[in-house]
Protein backbone atom coordinates (compact mmCIF):
# COMPACT_ATOMS: atom_id res chain seq x y z
CA UNK A 1 0.00 0.00 0.00
CA UNK A 2 1.63 3.31 -1.34
CA UNK A 3 0.26 5.41 2.03
CA UNK A 4 3.09 3.27 4.02
CA UNK A 5 5.67 4.09 1.88
CA UNK A 6 5.96 7.57 3.11
CA UNK A 7 4.88 6.40 7.06
CA UNK A 8 7.74 6.30 9.71
CA UNK A 9 5.40 6.67 12.24
CA UNK A 10 1.67 6.11 12.52
CA UNK A 11 -2.15 5.74 14.43
CA UNK A 12 -4.46 3.44 13.80
CA UNK A 13 -7.98 4.33 14.70
CA UNK A 14 -10.88 2.14 15.02
CA UNK A 15 -14.86 2.66 14.01
CA UNK A 16 -15.03 3.38 17.84
CA UNK A 17 -13.18 6.13 17.57
CA UNK A 18 -10.58 4.57 19.67
CA UNK A 19 -6.51 4.02 18.56
CA UNK A 20 -4.56 0.97 18.80
CA UNK A 21 -3.13 1.28 21.85
CA UNK A 22 0.22 -0.85 23.21
CA UNK A 23 -0.68 -1.58 27.21
CA UNK A 24 1.52 -0.58 29.81
CA UNK A 25 2.31 -4.13 30.84
CA UNK A 26 4.35 -4.48 27.41
CA UNK A 27 2.11 -7.81 26.57
CA UNK A 28 -1.19 -7.14 25.20
CA UNK A 29 -2.70 -4.51 23.01
CA UNK A 30 -6.12 -2.60 23.51
CA UNK A 31 -8.52 0.46 22.10
CA UNK A 32 -8.03 3.85 23.79
CA UNK A 33 -9.36 7.55 22.74
CA UNK A 34 -5.53 9.16 24.17
CA UNK A 35 -4.62 9.33 20.54
CA UNK A 36 -2.07 12.08 22.11
CA UNK A 37 -0.40 9.32 23.84
CA UNK A 38 2.83 7.73 22.73
CA UNK A 39 1.15 4.34 23.21
CA UNK A 40 -0.85 5.09 20.55
CA UNK A 41 2.26 5.61 17.90
CA UNK A 42 3.60 2.76 16.12
CA UNK A 43 6.67 2.96 14.22
CA UNK A 44 6.12 1.70 10.54
CA UNK A 45 9.06 -1.05 9.37
CA UNK A 46 9.14 -2.94 6.17
CA UNK A 47 10.01 -5.89 5.34
CA UNK A 48 12.61 -6.95 2.86
CA UNK A 49 11.21 -9.94 2.06
CA UNK A 50 7.55 -9.70 1.84
CA UNK A 51 6.96 -6.46 -0.56
CA UNK A 52 4.23 -4.41 0.65
CA UNK A 53 4.05 -5.50 3.92
CA UNK A 54 4.88 -3.96 7.33
CA UNK A 55 5.59 -4.34 11.05
CA UNK A 56 4.39 -2.06 13.71
CA UNK A 57 6.74 -1.42 16.77
CA UNK A 58 5.45 -0.26 19.29
CA UNK A 59 6.90 2.34 21.92
CA UNK A 60 8.24 -0.45 24.23
CA UNK A 61 10.12 -1.54 21.10
CA UNK A 62 7.77 -4.96 20.76
CA UNK A 63 6.11 -5.76 17.40
CA UNK A 64 2.35 -5.82 16.86
CA UNK A 65 1.92 -9.86 16.45
CA UNK A 66 -1.46 -12.03 15.85
CA UNK A 67 -1.42 -14.72 18.33
CA UNK A 68 -2.44 -17.97 17.72
CA UNK A 69 -3.95 -18.17 21.14
CA UNK A 70 -7.79 -17.98 21.48
CA UNK A 71 -9.35 -14.96 22.92
CA UNK A 72 -12.35 -16.38 24.41
CA UNK A 73 -12.53 -20.64 25.20
CA UNK A 74 -15.29 -21.37 21.65
CA UNK A 75 -14.87 -18.55 19.97
CA UNK A 76 -12.75 -17.66 16.61
CA UNK A 77 -11.03 -14.65 17.62
CA UNK A 78 -7.29 -14.68 18.26
CA UNK A 79 -5.34 -12.50 20.70
CA UNK A 80 -2.96 -9.59 19.35
CA UNK A 81 -0.39 -8.93 21.53
CA UNK A 82 2.93 -7.46 21.66
CA UNK A 83 5.85 -9.43 20.62
CA UNK A 84 9.24 -9.23 21.58
CA UNK A 85 11.95 -9.30 18.85
CA UNK A 86 12.98 -12.17 18.16
CA UNK A 87 16.63 -13.17 19.12
CA UNK A 88 19.51 -13.84 16.63
CA UNK A 89 17.21 -13.80 13.79
CA UNK A 90 14.54 -11.74 12.02
CA UNK A 91 10.95 -11.73 12.41
CA UNK A 92 8.43 -14.36 12.11
CA UNK A 93 5.19 -13.91 10.16
CA UNK A 94 3.26 -13.64 13.09
CA UNK A 95 4.40 -9.73 13.08
CA UNK A 96 3.97 -9.05 9.28
CA UNK A 97 0.82 -7.47 8.46
CA UNK A 98 -0.22 -6.53 4.65
CA UNK A 99 -1.98 -3.20 4.60
CA UNK A 100 -5.28 -3.84 1.96
CA UNK A 101 -7.13 -0.12 0.86
CA UNK A 102 -10.79 -0.27 1.14
CA UNK A 103 -12.44 2.91 -0.27
CA UNK A 104 -10.69 5.76 2.53
CA UNK A 105 -9.66 2.74 5.16
CA UNK A 106 -7.30 0.17 5.34
CA UNK A 107 -7.78 -3.18 6.37
CA UNK A 108 -4.48 -5.11 8.14
CA UNK A 109 -4.46 -8.89 6.73
CA UNK A 110 -2.29 -10.89 9.11
CA UNK A 111 0.56 -13.26 7.29
CA UNK A 112 0.28 -15.44 9.89
CA UNK A 113 -2.23 -18.60 9.78
CA UNK A 114 -3.58 -18.08 13.25
CA UNK A 115 -3.09 -21.67 14.35
CA UNK A 116 -5.03 -24.32 14.24
CA UNK A 117 -9.24 -24.29 14.91
CA UNK A 118 -9.17 -20.27 13.65
CA UNK A 119 -11.20 -21.24 10.75
CA UNK A 120 -10.38 -20.91 6.99
CA UNK A 121 -9.70 -17.47 5.00
CA UNK A 122 -7.48 -14.87 5.41
CA UNK A 123 -7.30 -13.06 9.39
CA UNK A 124 -7.67 -9.68 9.89
CA UNK A 125 -6.61 -6.83 12.66
CA UNK A 126 -9.99 -6.49 14.32
CA UNK A 127 -11.35 -4.11 17.11
CA UNK A 128 -14.21 -4.99 18.64
CA UNK A 129 -16.49 -3.43 20.57
CA UNK A 130 -19.78 -4.01 22.98
CA UNK A 131 -19.92 -5.71 26.38
CA UNK A 132 -17.35 -7.02 28.69
CA UNK A 133 -14.83 -8.72 27.91
CA UNK A 134 -15.50 -7.80 23.95
CA UNK A 135 -15.17 -4.19 24.27
CA UNK A 136 -11.74 -2.22 23.84
CA UNK A 137 -10.15 -5.59 22.98
CA UNK A 138 -8.14 -6.08 19.58
CA UNK A 139 -8.07 -9.77 17.87
CA UNK A 140 -7.21 -10.99 14.38
CA UNK A 141 -10.28 -13.09 12.53
CA UNK A 142 -12.09 -14.03 9.76
CA UNK A 143 -14.33 -11.04 9.14
CA UNK A 144 -17.69 -12.30 8.44
CA UNK A 145 -21.04 -10.47 6.46
CA UNK A 146 -22.43 -9.46 9.68
CA UNK A 147 -23.24 -6.12 11.38
CA UNK A 148 -19.77 -6.20 12.57
CA UNK A 149 -17.09 -6.54 9.29
CA UNK A 150 -16.26 -2.92 9.09
CA UNK A 151 -14.25 -3.26 12.65
CA UNK A 152 -11.29 -4.59 10.78
CA UNK A 153 -11.17 -1.21 8.73
CA UNK A 154 -9.10 1.40 10.23
CA UNK A 155 -8.69 4.93 9.86
CA UNK A 156 -4.61 6.08 9.14
CA UNK A 157 -3.03 8.71 10.37
CA UNK A 158 0.69 9.08 9.78
CA UNK A 159 2.39 11.33 12.39
CA UNK A 160 5.63 11.45 11.40
CA UNK A 161 6.99 10.94 7.76
CA UNK A 162 10.11 9.53 6.08
CA UNK A 163 12.86 12.56 4.96
CA UNK A 164 14.32 12.04 1.76
CA UNK A 165 18.27 11.41 2.10
CA UNK A 166 21.04 13.74 0.53
CA UNK A 167 21.21 14.17 -2.83
CA UNK A 168 23.34 11.87 -4.99
CA UNK A 169 26.38 13.42 -7.22
CA UNK A 170 24.72 11.51 -10.15
CA UNK A 171 21.52 13.68 -9.12
CA UNK A 172 23.42 16.89 -8.63
CA UNK A 173 25.05 16.50 -12.47
CA UNK A 174 21.85 16.35 -13.56
CA UNK A 175 20.33 19.85 -12.79
CA UNK A 176 20.54 23.09 -14.50
CA UNK A 177 23.99 25.03 -13.71
CA UNK A 178 22.26 27.42 -12.41
CA UNK A 179 20.87 24.94 -9.95
CA UNK A 180 24.50 23.47 -8.88
CA UNK A 181 26.41 26.83 -8.65
CA UNK A 182 28.32 27.07 -5.50
CA UNK A 183 27.94 29.65 -3.07
CA UNK A 184 30.53 32.07 -3.61
CA UNK A 185 30.34 31.91 -7.61
CA UNK A 186 29.19 35.00 -8.61
CA UNK A 187 25.44 35.15 -10.48
CA UNK A 188 25.22 35.00 -13.92
CA UNK A 189 24.96 37.92 -16.03
CA UNK A 190 22.15 39.40 -17.55
CA UNK A 191 21.46 40.14 -21.43
CA UNK A 192 22.67 43.49 -22.19
CA UNK A 193 24.03 45.22 -25.60
CA UNK A 194 27.69 44.81 -26.47
CA UNK A 195 29.34 47.66 -25.24
CA UNK A 196 31.14 50.26 -27.60
CA UNK A 197 34.56 50.96 -28.10
CA UNK A 198 34.47 53.93 -25.74
CA UNK A 199 32.59 52.49 -22.97
CA UNK A 200 35.22 49.55 -23.27
CA UNK A 201 37.83 51.47 -22.73
CA UNK A 202 36.38 53.71 -20.16
CA UNK A 203 34.49 51.30 -18.09
CA UNK A 204 34.99 52.26 -14.44
CA UNK A 205 35.30 50.07 -11.67
CA UNK A 206 32.22 48.91 -9.72
CA UNK A 207 32.91 50.01 -6.54
CA UNK A 208 33.44 53.96 -8.34
CA UNK A 209 30.76 55.71 -9.16
CA UNK A 210 30.09 56.05 -13.09
CA UNK A 211 31.69 59.45 -14.13
CA UNK A 212 29.93 62.42 -16.58
CA UNK A 213 30.36 61.23 -20.50
CA UNK A 214 32.85 63.43 -22.41
CA UNK A 215 31.30 66.71 -23.19
CA UNK A 216 32.14 66.07 -27.08
CA UNK A 217 30.77 62.61 -27.64
CA UNK A 218 28.13 60.80 -25.35
CA UNK A 219 27.39 57.30 -26.30
CA UNK A 220 23.65 56.12 -27.05
CA UNK A 221 21.61 56.26 -23.87
CA UNK A 222 21.36 52.43 -23.51
CA UNK A 223 18.21 50.91 -23.89
CA UNK A 224 15.18 50.66 -21.78
CA UNK A 225 13.79 47.47 -20.16
CA UNK A 226 10.73 46.94 -18.33
CA UNK A 227 10.83 45.98 -15.06
CA UNK A 228 9.28 42.87 -13.72
CA UNK A 229 6.04 41.92 -12.82
CA UNK A 230 4.99 42.04 -9.33
CA UNK A 231 4.73 38.37 -7.88
CA UNK A 232 0.95 37.40 -8.05
CA UNK A 233 1.45 35.05 -4.44
CA UNK A 234 3.87 34.96 -1.64
CA UNK A 235 6.11 32.25 -1.45
CA UNK A 236 4.26 29.34 0.24
CA UNK A 237 5.99 28.26 3.73
CA UNK A 238 6.93 24.99 4.55
CA UNK A 239 4.20 22.63 5.61
CA UNK A 240 4.56 22.12 9.40
CA UNK A 241 3.88 18.41 10.80
CA UNK A 242 0.30 18.84 11.27
CA UNK A 243 0.51 19.84 7.63
CA UNK A 244 2.09 16.58 6.66
CA UNK A 245 -0.03 14.48 9.09
CA UNK A 246 -3.55 15.54 7.38
CA UNK A 247 -2.10 15.53 3.51
CA UNK A 248 -0.79 11.77 4.21
CA UNK A 249 -4.49 10.79 6.22
CA UNK A 250 -7.30 9.27 4.88
CA UNK A 251 -10.53 8.64 6.20
CA UNK A 252 -13.81 7.61 5.79
CA UNK A 253 -16.33 10.67 4.46
CA UNK A 254 -18.47 10.80 6.99
CA UNK A 255 -22.50 10.55 6.02
CA UNK A 256 -23.92 13.70 7.89
CA UNK A 257 -26.47 12.57 10.71
CA UNK A 258 -29.39 14.79 12.15
CA UNK A 259 -28.95 13.64 15.63
CA UNK A 260 -31.56 12.61 17.84
CA UNK A 261 -31.90 13.50 21.84
CA UNK A 262 -31.42 11.52 24.22
CA UNK A 263 -33.07 11.60 27.60
CA UNK A 264 -31.29 9.73 30.80
CA UNK A 265 -31.88 9.23 34.09
CA UNK A 266 -29.01 6.97 36.32
CA UNK A 267 -30.80 4.36 38.50
CA UNK A 268 -29.96 3.43 41.72
CA UNK A 269 -29.34 -0.33 43.27
CA UNK A 270 -32.32 -0.88 42.56
CA UNK A 271 -33.49 0.08 39.21
CA UNK A 272 -35.34 3.03 40.86
CA UNK A 273 -35.69 6.16 39.98
CA UNK A 274 -36.36 9.19 42.46
CA UNK A 275 -39.13 12.35 41.38
CA UNK A 276 -36.14 14.70 42.09
CA UNK A 277 -33.59 13.69 40.21
CA UNK A 278 -32.58 15.40 37.43
CA UNK A 279 -32.87 14.53 33.74
CA UNK A 280 -30.55 14.90 31.45
CA UNK A 281 -30.60 14.92 27.90
CA UNK A 282 -28.05 15.59 24.83
CA UNK A 283 -27.79 15.48 20.97
CA UNK A 284 -26.09 11.86 19.85
CA UNK A 285 -25.29 11.82 16.18
CA UNK A 286 -24.61 8.18 15.98
CA UNK A 287 -26.28 5.07 14.57
CA UNK A 288 -25.38 2.33 16.88
CA UNK A 289 -25.79 0.69 20.05
CA UNK A 290 -22.33 0.47 20.74
CA UNK A 291 -21.28 4.33 19.99
CA UNK A 292 -24.65 5.32 22.44
CA UNK A 293 -22.99 3.19 25.22
CA UNK A 294 -19.32 4.82 24.74
CA UNK A 295 -21.11 7.97 24.79
CA UNK A 296 -22.73 7.73 27.65
CA UNK A 297 -20.22 6.47 29.30
CA UNK A 298 -17.93 9.69 28.84
CA UNK A 299 -21.02 11.73 29.60
CA UNK A 300 -21.62 10.18 33.03
CA UNK A 301 -17.85 8.67 33.90
CA UNK A 302 -19.26 5.53 34.06
CA UNK A 303 -17.47 2.27 32.57
CA UNK A 304 -19.51 -0.46 33.83
CA UNK A 305 -23.22 0.82 32.90
CA UNK A 306 -26.07 -0.64 30.84
CA UNK A 307 -28.53 1.13 28.59
CA UNK A 308 -32.24 0.30 29.79
CA UNK A 309 -35.44 0.93 28.62
CA UNK A 310 -38.36 0.92 31.06
CA UNK A 311 -41.63 -0.95 29.57
CA UNK A 312 -44.90 0.78 29.38
CA UNK A 313 -46.72 -1.95 30.61
CA UNK A 314 -45.22 -3.09 33.85
CA UNK A 315 -42.65 -0.72 34.82
CA UNK A 316 -39.72 -2.78 34.86
CA UNK A 317 -36.46 -2.29 33.24
CA UNK A 318 -34.57 -4.23 30.26
CA UNK A 319 -31.37 -4.00 28.80
CA UNK A 320 -31.26 -2.58 24.87
CA UNK A 321 -29.37 -5.49 23.35
CA UNK A 322 -30.29 -4.97 19.46
CA UNK A 323 -29.99 -1.55 17.99
CA UNK A 324 -31.30 1.42 18.36
CA UNK A 325 -34.85 2.75 16.86
CA UNK A 326 -34.89 3.83 13.43
CA UNK A 327 -35.66 7.51 11.96
CA UNK A 328 -33.65 9.57 14.86
CA UNK A 329 -36.62 9.41 17.08
CA UNK A 330 -35.79 10.56 21.07
CA UNK A 331 -35.13 8.04 23.08
CA UNK A 332 -35.82 7.61 26.96
CA UNK A 333 -33.46 5.61 28.74
CA UNK A 334 -32.38 4.26 32.21
CA UNK A 335 -28.65 3.91 32.91
CA UNK A 336 -28.17 0.90 35.35
CA UNK A 337 -24.59 -0.20 36.64
CA UNK A 338 -23.42 -3.46 36.24
CA UNK A 339 -23.38 -4.28 39.68
CA UNK A 340 -26.71 -3.06 40.60
CA UNK A 341 -29.09 -6.11 42.39
CA UNK A 342 -31.33 -4.74 39.33
CA UNK A 343 -28.71 -6.29 36.86
CA UNK A 344 -28.77 -9.51 38.26
CA UNK A 345 -32.73 -10.11 37.12
CA UNK A 346 -31.65 -9.33 33.44
CA UNK A 347 -31.20 -11.89 31.44
CA UNK A 348 -27.97 -13.38 29.99
CA UNK A 349 -25.01 -11.62 29.38
CA UNK A 350 -25.65 -9.05 32.51
CA UNK A 351 -28.15 -12.24 34.77
CA UNK A 352 -29.13 -15.47 34.91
Amino acid sequence: MELFAHAKAVRLKSRHDKFLYADEDELHVTQDRNGSSPNARWTVETVPHAPGAIRLRSRYGRYLAASSEAFLLGMTGRKVLQAAPAPGGRPDASVEWEPVRDGFQARFKSRAGGGRGGGGGSKYLRANGGVPPWRNSVTHDVPHRTATQDWVLWDVEIVQVLTPGPATPASAESKPAAVVQAPDSPPAPKLRPAPTPHEAHHRPAKSHPTPPPHPEYAPPPPPQYAPPPPPTTATKPEPKLSKLESSYTFSAALHKVEGRTIHYHIADDNGDVEDDIERHSFIFNGSSLEELTDKLQEETGIDDLIVCTRSPINGKLAPLLLRLPPNNAAMHIVLVRESAKVAKTFPWPYGS
